[in-house]
C-alpha cells in the first residue's frame, strides 16, 4: 500500500501542477478500473490529512517547489488557509506571523477547527498549537521593527508572513536567515500569502518578486515559474540561472541560491466562498482596497498618501519615458553622492539633462569606505560635471576632503541648511534644503507643466518606492519634508536612492549654474545664484 500511496501522491501532484482543463482530460481518459483504483488511492492518501487544497491555484501553490512563494492577490483566495494546511500536513515546526498581534485570532480559531479540538492549544502570548498529528505551530506578531529579533536562532522549517506587505522588508529578510530544520529530508520553505500593497510601505514586494510583478522587467516570469536568487555579500539580490552554488568575489564560501515564485489566486478559485456573497462585499470596497483585495492588482492597487510629496503616477510616467540610450548627444550634467549612514547603502546618481542613468550603490563595509565611494565617482563621472555630496550628519565630510585633494569639483549638500529658493509659483518657501530638493523633483516631474515633464528615470523599483515614500506638510516656516529617521521607522529602510536622485536634480542644477556663472565672471565666484526654473 505504501507504494500505491507514493504513486497516487505523485499523480495528484502532477494533476495539481497541470492546467485545470488538462486535469479533466487526463482523468476522463483513464480506463474505468483505473479510475476506481485512483479513487481508492485518493482516499488512502487523504484520509490522514488534516487539510486538503482546492483544485486550481491553491493546489498549485501547495505543491510548488519554490523556496519562497508569493501566493494570492485577491481576497477570498484561501491564502491563510493554505499556510495552515501546509503547517498541518507538510511541516514539523511552523511559525505563522501577522504584523499585529491582535490580528492572530482568526488564524488561531481556524487552526483549532482544522485540528478538530482545542486540545494542544495554548492561547498565551504568543499562541502555540501542538496538533493531534504531532505538528508544532507557533503564532506571533511582529508589530515593531526589532520584534523579529526575538526569533533569532529558533529553527522553523516553515515560516508564513500572513498579509506579507504589512511587514517591513527588513523584518522579512531577517526571518529568511533562520529557516532551517535538523530533521533529514524535511523541506524548508517560506510562504507569503498577501493582498497587494495599498501604500508605499509595502512597495518592497514589487522589487522582491520583480520578474512577476514589475511591468518594466526585461524578462518577465510566468505564474508558478521558478526563478533563482542569491544574496551577494553586500546584501543585494542577484538573479542567477539555477540552484548551483555561486561564488561571489571576496566571499569565503559559495552562496546557495533560493528559488522564488508567484502564483495568483482569486475569489473565483475558492468553491467555499464563490457563492457566499463575499464578491458583493469586495465590489463595495473603496479604492484602492477594491483594486488590491478584489482584483489582486499589485501594480495599480496602491493609493498615494494624502501628504505624499511626489505622486506615484508621475514617477511611473517618468520611468516609462526612460530609454537606455537617452543620454546620447547630451553631456553629463551632474552627479550626486548620498553617503550611507550606519548600514545604509551609499548611492551615486548621474544624469544627462533630464535623463537619469541607472544608480550605482555600495553596501556593507564598502558603503562606509570613502575611498570606495570616490572610486565609484571617478569611474562614472564624465565631462567634468559637478558632483553634489550629502554632508548632513557628518557622513560625507571625509569624502569631500578626498575630493578636494584630488581636485574634483563638488558641491556640499546639507539637507538641514537654509533653502535657496521658493516654489515655482513663488508662493511658498521651504523649511530647509531637503524640502527644497524634493519639491524641485516634484515640480520637474509634473506632467501638467508646459511641454510636459523632461525627466526620465531608470525603471528601478527601489528608486520608485523611495521617491513615493516621502511625505510633507505645510508649516508657518514653509514646506517641511518628513525626517529621514521618521521614514525609516515607517517603512523600515532609508530612502537613499530617492535622496540621491533629488540631490542630483536640485543641487546638481544649482552647482552647474554656479560653475557656468563662475566661468562667465572670469573665475570669480558669484555671490548669489538663483535657480532657473524649468529645464535643467
Amino acid at each position: 500500500m505504501a507504494n500505491d500511496i507514493v504513486n497516487i501522491s505523485t499523480l495528484l501532484e502532477e494533476l495539481a501542477n497541470s492546467p485545470a482543463n488538462d486535469r479533466e482530460a487526463v482523468i476522463d481518459a483513464l480506463p474505468p478500473e483505473l479510475k476506481k483504483e485512483l479513487s481508492e488511492g485518493v482516499f488512502n492518501v487523504v484520509k490522514e490529512q488534516k487539510w486538503l487544497p482546492n483544485t486550481g491555484p491553491q493546489s498549485d501553490a501547495y505543491f510548488s517547489k519554490a523556496d519562497i512563494l508569493l501566493y494570492g492577490g485577491s481576497g477570498g483566495a484561501g491564502k491563510s488557509d493554505l499556510g495552515l494546511g501546509l503547517a498541518f500536513n507538510e511541516h514539523e515546526r511552523s511559525l505563522i506571523l501577522r504584523r499585529k498581534y491582535v490580528n492572530l485570532s482568526g488564524l488561531t480559531e481556524r487552526a483549532i477547527k482544522i485540528n478538530g479540538t482545542r486540545d494542544g492549544f495554548n492561547g498565551g502570548a504568543p499562541p502555540l498549537l501542538r496538533s493531534q498529528n504531532g505538528k508544532y505551530i507557533q503564532f506571533a506578531g511582529s508589530q515593531h521593527l526589532g520584534d523579529e529579533e526575538d526569533w533569532q536562532g529558533i529553527p522553523f522549517d516553515l515560516k508564513i508572513f500572513d498579509e506579507t506587505v504589512q511587514f517591513l522588508e527588513s523584518q522579512v529578510r531577517f526571518h529568511l536567515g533562520w529557516v532551517r530544520s535538523t530533521t533529514p529530508g524535511q523541506r524548508q520553505r517560506v510562504l507569503m500569502p498577501t493582498n497587494p500593497p495599498i501604500d508605499a510601505s509595502g512597495d518592497w514586494i514589487i522589487g522582491f518578486f520583480r520578474p512577476w510583478l514589475d511591468l518594466t522587467h526585461p524578462n518577465p516570469a510566468k505564474h508558478g515559474e521558478l526563478r533563482w536568487f542569491a544574496t551577494a555579500p553586500d546584501g543585494i539580490d542577484v538573479e542567477v540561472e539555477g540552484p548551483e552554488p555561486i561564488q561571489f568575489p571576496g566571499a569565503k564560501n559559495p552562496t546557495q541560491p533560493k528559488s522564488r515564485s508567484f502564483i495568483p489566486g482569486m475569489l473565483s478559485d475558492n468553491p467555499y466562498l464563490v457563492d457566499s456573497g463575499y464578491q458583493a462585499t469586495l465590489d463595495s470596497l473603496p479604492e484602492p482596497l477594491r483594486s488590491a483585495v478584489r482584483d489582486g492588482n499589485f501594480m495599480a492597487s496602491r493609493a498615494d498618501d494624502a501628504m505624499q510629496i511626489i505622486p506615484m503616477a508621475w514617477i511611473i510616467e517618468a520611468q516609462d519615458r526612460w530609454k537606455p540610450d537617452g543620454w546620447k548627444n547630451l553631456e553629463m550634467t551632474a552627479c550626486a553622492l548620498d553617503m550611507g549612514a550606519g548600514g545604509d547603502e551609499t548611492v551615486l546618481t548621474f544624469r544627462h539633462g533630464g535623463w537619469f542613468g541607472p544608480q550605482d550603490g555600495l553596501t556593507g563595509d564598502d558603503a562606509r569606505d570613502e575611498s570606495h565611494a570616490m572610486s565609484m565617482v571617478i569611474r562614472r563621472r564624465k565631462d567634468h560635471c559637478p558632483i553634489a555630496v550629502d554632508v548632513g550628519g557628518g557622513w560625507g565630510g571625509s569624502t569631500t576632503l578626498l575630493f578636494k585633494e584630488n581636485g574634483i569639483d563638488f558641491s556640499p549638500f546639507n539637507g538641514g541648511a537654509r533653502a535657496p529658493g521658493k516654489t515655482r509659483d513663488g508662493h511658498l518657501g521651504f523649511v530647509n534644503k531637503r524640502a527644497w530638493a524634493y519639491w524641485t523633483m516634484r515640480e520637474e516631474l509634473d506632467p501638467n507643466q508646459e511641454g510636459g515633464s523632461p525627466i526620465a528615470l531608470p525603471p528601478d523599483p527601489q528608486l520608485r518606492a523611495d521617491l513615493a515614500a516621502v511625505r510633507w506638510k505645510s508649516t508657518t516656516r514653509g514646506i517641511q519634508v518628513e525626517a529621514k529617521d521618521d521614514i525609516i521607522k515607517r517603512v523600515g529602510r532609508s530612502p537613499n536612492r530617492g535622496d540621491s536622485a533629488v540631490m542630483c536634480l536640485a543641487e546638481g542644477a544649482r552647482a552647474a549654474l554656479k560653475r557656468m556663472a563662475t566661468r562667465m565672471l572670469g573665475g570669480r565666484t558669484p555671490k548669489v545664484i538663483k535657480m532657473e526654473r524649468g529645464r535643467r
